[in-house]
This record gives structure tokens, C-alpha cells and sequence, in this order.
């Protein structure tokens, strides 16, 4: 004998509130946020190099996809941005989705900037827009590789539980979505707003409306919310917090969908108490991430950590990196700007001819970048390097560097 256990499916609006806790909950996440917003904004304010914005977009891909238990390891991120891709297909699909994430992220900050874009990001058409930029980039034998095939942009048209969770109707998912576009919208500036996106991500989470791609695309979410509303600056991204307390970031959103515990526990179906206990979460997550980058990107601390960098590779490597390309190096890497071939070996103090060797060996050593063969420099950002410029910013990237060396 069989039996049916049958299970009610949340099929309307006012089953996931609270969106947002009282006022009265929400005073001490304001006061969390205010310290939050200050520091972001400090810190956003400083010149830094666009090779290290590109650098944490990988990162940024590396840690999302690795809260999903897709493990492709940094050197592989790097290998596949050169159009190098393993010859395991396994492999070479998680390197596909790596590189989607990276250039879906930057098409979605472009795409929604300032007060206007945050607002746009909170629609239907902006969630199905994250979900299509993710998937749409990659081959259909990727897409349908699971146990159902991935539709870019589509919302699922079918059940589903999640863990514990039993998502809401499919059939109330348009709905749904519509009532936290509504909610979170209103909430446009200050610190509201940043306590309105811890939330959000946990609702939008809670709604499920694709059949695969949510944790992808509710973290995508927060982080151009973050990046529209000015908190950013390309230099830090809650995605790393997230990942390197993976479990405190799963067991958050799986305590905020409990239902509502007693009288004392606000009024709506869901739990005020969980929701709270994860924008909390959230807040000190983004405050880690920008006090550890401030602490990062000092400026009185670089000059000796390229030193350090470029030592290695003149006394340990011998690479032809001298030490003599220090000046040059931390001139392009405080001003996030570039010198003509010519200015750069004239600040490193050496002949025409060593200068021209030593430029050369940095730019095989990917310690400068440039778009052309003779085009102007910029400071450069392998991943072998980063255990000096900026240690501990991505542990695993100079474990792989230590890996490949030995």
C-alpha cells in the first residue's frame, strides 16, 4: 500500500512576508549598514588598476560557482579566458560556465547603473535578463547535460523542493515576483536599501523561479545591486564571503525559510526572527569584504610587496624581472594609469638596451599588460603573482601557483 502524502504549495503573495522587518527590527541592521555604507564608499574612491578588477571578477565566478560544488580551480579560470579549455569535457564545461559568469557579470554592471539600474533590478524582466546572460553563453550540449535541460531566461514551469523547502507554485512564481519587485523597490538609497538587499536575496531565493541557476542568479543580483547603488567600485563583492563561510551562507537562507514562531516572532507567515538573523549575516559579510580589501590596497604597503614580487623573480626565478622596474611599476599602480615604452624604461634608471630587456621580460612575466605590441603599458596581474600584491585575497589561486611551480 502506497500513501500520498499530500503538501499544501504556497500559491500567493502574502505567504513570504515579511519582505522586510519591522521598524523596530530594522534599527540596529540600519546601524550595521550605516558602518557598512561608509566604509564602502571610502573605499571605493581609490584609483586602483583595471587588471585587478578583472582579476575578482574570476574570483567572483571562481567562489559562486564553487557554492554550487562546481570546483574549477583559478589556473583553469585563467587558462579558459585565453580560449585554452581541458580536453575532459566534465572539465571544460565548468570552465565554459566559469568564463559565462565572468562576462555576464561585467554585461549586467554595465547594463544596470546608478539609482535607476538598482530600481530596474528588482523586476521580473531583470531576474530572466541575469538568468539568460549566465546560460544563453553556453553550447546546448552544456545546457543539456543535467538530469533537465537548462532554457536561458525561462521561469520554471514545473514544482520543485529544495532541501527542506518546498518551493511555491510554479504558477504563482509571476506573481510572486511581482509583490518583491514591489517591496524592494521602494527601498532605493541609503542604508534601507542595503538592508532591503540582504533581504531580497533570501526571498528571491525562497521563490525559486528557475528550474536551475537560482544561488547564480540571486548572488549575481546582489552583487550588481551593490555595484549599481555605488558600495563596489569593481573592488570587492560579497561572493567571497559568501563561499568562505559556506555553510553559515546555507544554513542562513535554509533558518529564513521557517515559518513564523509564535506571537513574538513579527506577523507575517514567514519567520521576522531567521530573516533578521540573515541580513545580519549578509551586512557582516560585506563589512569583512571591504575592511579586508581596504587593508589590501594600501598604499604605504604596496611599494614593498612589488618589491618583494619582483626580487623573486630577479634573485630566485631569474626570470629578467630586475628590481630597477619598482619606480615604473608602483607609478602605473597608484594612478591605475599607463606610460608610453619609452617613459617607462626612461623611470627604471637603466641603459636602452637592459631597459628594453627588462621591459620585455615583464611583459612575459604578464607583470605588464598591454593591448598592442607597441601600445602603452599598464600595471599587470598574473595569478603568480598575487601572493605578493595581495596575499590571502585569493588563497587558492597562489596554492595552484605553488602547485604549478613545484
Amino acid at each position: 500500500m502506497i500513501l500520498a502524502i499530500m503538501v499544501t504549495l504556497y500559491d500567493s503573495a502574502h505567504q513570504f512576508e515579511p519582505l522586510l522587518p519591522s521598524e523596530a527590527a530594522q534599527q540596529p541592521l540600519l546601524a550595521q549598514a550605516h558602518d557598512l555604507a561608509r566604509a564602502a564608499l571610502q573605499l571605493t574612491g581609490r584609483p586602483v588598476p583595471i587588471e585587478l578588477r578583472r582579476l575578482l571578477r574570476g574570483m567572483n565566478s571562481y567562489y559562486s560557482n564553487r557554492l554550487e560544488g562546481q570546483h574549477t580551480r583559478p589556473y583553469e579560470i585563467e587558462q579558459a579566458l585565453q580560449q585554452d579549455f581541458s580536453a575532459h569535457r566534465e572539465l571544460a564545461a565548468r570552465q565554459r560556465l566559469a568564463v559565462a559568469h565572468i562576462e555576464a557579470e561585467e554585461t549586467i554592471e554595465a547594463r544596470y547603473q546608478g539609482e535607476n539600474g538598482a530600481l530596474r533590478l528588482y523586476t521580473t524582466e531583470a531576474l530572466v535578463d541575469l538568468h539568460r546572460e549566465l546560460f544563453a553563453r553556453l553550447p546546448a550540449d552544456d545546457l543539456n547535460a543535467g538530469a533537465e535541460p537548462i532554457v536561458p531566461g525561462q521561469l520554471r514551469q514545473r514544482e520543485v523542493s529544495v532541501g527542506l523547502h518546498v518551493a511555491p507554485a510554479f504558477t504563482a512564481v509571476p506573481a510572486l515576483l511581482q509583490r518583491w519587485g514591489d517591496v524592494y523597490s521602494r527601498v532605493r538609497r541609503g542604508e534601507a536599501a542595503l538592508v532591503a538587499l540582504g533581504a531580497a536575496h533570501h526571498r528571491l531565493g525562497w521563490v525559486h523561479p528557475f528550474i536551475d541557476g537560482n544561488g547564480r542568479v540571486m548572488r549575481l543580483h546582489t552583487h550588481a545591486l551593490l555595484a549599481a547603488l555605488g558600495y563596489t567600485g569593481g573592488l570587492w563583492s560579497p561572493l567571497r564571503g559568501f563561499a568562505r563561510s559556506s555553510e553559515r551562507y546555507c544554513a542562513g537562507l535554509a533558518a529564513a525559510d521557517e515559518a513564523r514562531r509564535g506571537d513574538l516572532d513579527g506577523r507575517g507567515n514567514l519567520s521576522q526572527r531567521t530573516l533578521v538573523d540573515w541580513i545580519t549575516y549578509v551586512l557582516a559579510t560585506c563589512q569583512d569584504q571591504v575592511d579586508f580589501m581596504a587593508g589590501l590596497l594600501k598604499l604605504s604597503d604596496m611599494e614593498r610587496r612589488i618589491a618583494a614580487c619582483l626580487t623573486y623573480e630577479e634573485q630566485t626565478l631569474r626570470s629578467g624581472v630586475r628590481l630597477a622596474a619598482l619606480r615604473p611599476l608602483h607609478y602605473l599602480f597608484v594612478t591605475d594609469g599607463t606610460l608610453e615604452r619609452g617613459e617607462f624604461k626612461l623611470m627604471t634608471g637603466l641603459g636602452e638596451r637592459t631597459a628594453g630587456s627588462l621591459l620585455k621580460a615583464l611583459l612575459d612575466r604578464r607583470l605588464l599588460a598591454s593591448d598592442s605590441p607597441q601600445g602603452r603599458l599598464r600595471f599587470g596581474l598574473p595569478l603568480h603573482a598575487l601572493r605578493f600584491y595581495f596575499p590571502a585575497l585569493w588563497p587558492e589561486a597562489e596554492a595552484d601557483d605553488l602547485s604549478q611551480a613545484g
